[in-house]
């Protein structure tokens, strides 16, 4: 299993920011889990940021808790991204607000939810992990170009298990939770891999960074699976979890870090990649696999309904 690059780090951390004032991050799921821990950093760095949420109390409670220590801006934009409509009007309205983008940072996500369509009549977490972020990523690269910026795109070491079932996306001839989540794990790690092909062959100034948080302790092992795999987390994470302020550590890098190279892929290093100091991380040969992401940006275009406008 190789590594994709080799950016003369091994144990970076978040001291290591620059001073981010004026500098602005839209970040999905940036209420909660490593998504907050991120965004919390950013805002600490002096970052402004943004956090893309669904729930409007929630939001709320994290523009409260965020404000202490950010010495930024804070301010959250509504956005559902199991929801095309929602992910359009988020994007529609954060040309409204925004200039620019410094880094949109595509972290929000679910795991091993039961079977369950979309109101676009989607597979869940492919859309809520993969579709909607391709959707807002490419709605909102003209605000990163202008700040030549950043996009990234939070993976997972659950890509390893993953595939792209080409001939049956949306799982519906065989439904698994673990096998829906790592294809949209998988499908995150192929789309930035693919985006940072397609900028650096139309030279465009904005960087496309992968990371992965390793195996956090977050809520997201409370929410999404249910019966013996809820059961099976609720002694894992305390025995074999790093906290989530730890996962978020390669998202900052990613979003901001000077040292961050494009095409890269973050996160923890040892143990299995689960935990440990943050560097380059391993990849599935699967993800490299030039042919197959070809076809899951042009099926994610016709999914979604928009054309990058990215060439061939």
């Amino acid at each position: 299993m190789p590594k994709i690059a080799n950016s003369g780090f091994s144990d970076w951390a978040p001291d290591r920011l620059a001073d981010l004032t004026g500098r602005t991050f839209l970040i999905t799921g940036g209420n909660s889990g490593i998504g907050f821990d991120a965004a919390k950093m950013l805002g600490e760095a002096g970052g402004d940021v943004v956090v893309g949420c669904r729930n409007p109390d929630r939001a709320k409670n994290a523009v409260a808790e965020l404000e202490r220590t950010a010495r930024g801006k804070v301010e959250t934009i509504a956005l559902d991204l199991s929801n095309l409509s929602s992910v359009r009007k988020a994007a529609d309205e954060a040309h409204t607000r925004y200039r620019s983008l410094d880094a949109l940072i595509n972290n929000a996500g679910i795991m091993q939810t039961p079977e369950t369509r979309t109101v676009d009549g989607f597979e869940l977490q492919l859309t809520t992990n993969h579709l909607g972020h391709f959707l807002l990523a490419g709605m909102l690269l003209d605000l990163v170009e202008r700040a030549q910026g950043r996009i990234v795109v939070v993976s997972s070491i659950a890509h390893k298990f993953g595939t792209i079932h080409r001939d049956d996306l949306m799982l519906e001839k065989a439904y698994s939770p673990t096998n829906a989540y790592s294809q949209s794990k998988l499908a995150n790690l192929m789309f930035a891999l693919e985006l940072d092909r397609k900028l650096k062959a139309k030279d465009s100034p904005v960087k496309a960074i992968a990371c992965h948080p390793g195996y956090s302790n977050t809520a997201l092992q409370d929410t999404g699976p249910s019966g013996l795999l809820n059961f099976a987390y609720k002694f894992l994470n305390p025995l074999m979890a790093q906290p989530s302020e730890k996962g978020a550590i390669p998202t900052v890098l990613a979003a901001a870090g000077s040292e961050a190279r494009a095409g890269a892929y973050y996160g923890p290093t040892g143990w299995g990649d689960a935990r440990g100091p943050v560097g380059d991380a391993f990849v599935a040969r699967r993800a490299l696999d030039e042919e197959v992401a070809q076809w899951l940006w042009e099926e994610s275009e016709r999914l979604v309904g928009f054309n990058w406008m990215m060439g061939q």
